[in-house]
């Protein structure tokens, strides 16, 4: 049973800097697509970042491009999002997500397999 598991939400200042961690279980995460959402209070989850099982392809949604960095720890077992220059509008629970490189970066969730349960990101300004 895949499970992933999220950590490293908070508050934090503007312009400020936090690393979201997602431990996975059940699944080499060297073998799988990985990929970032979050949901802003009343709006709908989108995709933020993805990885491709290689690590040579990586997507950003365009309001993240340039502050936010996917990466993984194959000895952790462990997806990252280190998050810099901090926006309110960054404000949201993120979810960490596990399937098809496609289906990461278009946001088609119904097609993802494993889901993580979310953590808090809030941005004061």
């Amino acid at each position: 049973q895949v499970q992933l598991v999220e950590s490293g939400g908070g508050l934090v200042q503007a312009g400020g800097s936090l690393r979201l961690s997602c431990v996975v279980s059940g699944r080499t995460i060297s073998s799988y697509d990985m990929g970032w959402f979050r949901q802003a209070p009343g709006k709908e989850r989108e995709s933020v970042a993805a990885m491709d099982w290689s690590g040579d392809s990586t997507f950003y949604a365009d309001s993240v491009k340039g502050r936010f960095t996917i990466f993984r720890d194959s000895a952790k077992n462990t997806a990252y999002l280190r998050m810099n220059s901090l926006k309110p509008e960054d404000t949201a629970v993120y979810y960490c997500a596990s399937g098809s490189y496609y289906f990461l970066i278009n946001g088609i969730e119904n097609n993802l397999d494993a889901w993580g349960q979310g953590t808090l990101v809030t941005v004061s300004s």
